[in-house]
């Protein structure tokens, strides 16, 4: 015999049919209104909208109430595609602001993936990047010297992987590696996170057709935004050889 649904479990089956029809940033039904419609108490209507949070469906912002979650991006692990062309594919409209633009020396970190020499001097480009004009991501990007002739006169405001490729540079191939943290208080402003936001931290290495590193990339996401997909076969990692 199936278990009954508990009080809580019923009001987040109602929050959760009514949160499917909603747009993102919808206001849903504040505690108050959930305790006098199912006669409970604010511990369980909390209790409810809870589960919803953690489903990612809906998200609560301080002193105003909780709202209908932006729906989620898919982004492939390592996939060398901009995040331009990937929102393109999605049928979403990509926009940037421009945070810095500079000639820099690379971290040891960024001359090493870039295989050059830490007295180089790198173009440091760091952009926050919108689809249909909601903060998804805060990109960093570190552009070999060997190739930044091509941001020569842009500062940036084209899509990079468009300059590369006109140079004769076609990305080709993402080494990447993500991990996950709390993001910080300048990270949440950009990205319009909570006070326990999170984002997912994507660095990847992009190489042209011929095996050329163009950049080191750190990119962090706004993690209620996006979910990785990946393929994997027999043989692609150390274990399964």
């Amino acid at each position: 015999m199936p278990r009954a649904q508990t009080r809580y479990e019923e009001i987040a089956a109602y929050l959760r049919t009514i949160a499917l029809e909603m747009e993102p940033d919808t206001r849903m039904p504040s505690d108050a209104e959930l305790c006098e419609r199912f006669g409970v108490s604010r511990m369980t209507a909390r209790q409810a909208v809870q589960v919803l949070v953690s489903e990612g469906i809906v998200y609560r912002k301080r002193g105003h109430g909780t709202f209908r979650q932006h729906r989620r991006i898919q982004r492939s692990l390592g996939s060398p595609l901009s995040f331009t062309e990937n929102m393109r594919r999605r049928g979403l409209s990509a926009s940037s602001k421009l945070l810095t633009f500079e000639r820099a020396r690379p971290t040891t970190e960024d001359a090493a993936a870039l295989d050059i020499d830490e007295d180089s001097r790198v173009v440091i480009l760091e952009r926050l990047r919108y689809a249909d004009a909601v903060p998804m991501a805060i990109e960093r990007a570190v552009i070999s010297p060997k190739v930044d002739v091509v941001l020569d006169g842009s500062s940036g405001s084209t899509s990079l992987h468009d300059a590369f490729e006109q140079s004769g540079h076609i990305p080709t191939r993402a080494l990447a590696t993500v991990s996950a943290r709390r993001a910080t208080k300048r990270e949440r402003d950009l990205l319009g996170l909570p006070t326990t936001g999170v984002v997912m931290v994507e660095r990847r290495v992009i190489s042209d057709q011929d095996g050329l590193a163009l950049e080191h990339t750190e990119t962090l996401y706004a993690a209620d935004r996006y979910e990785f997909d990946a393929v994997l076969y027999r043989g692609d990692t150390e274990d399964a050889r």
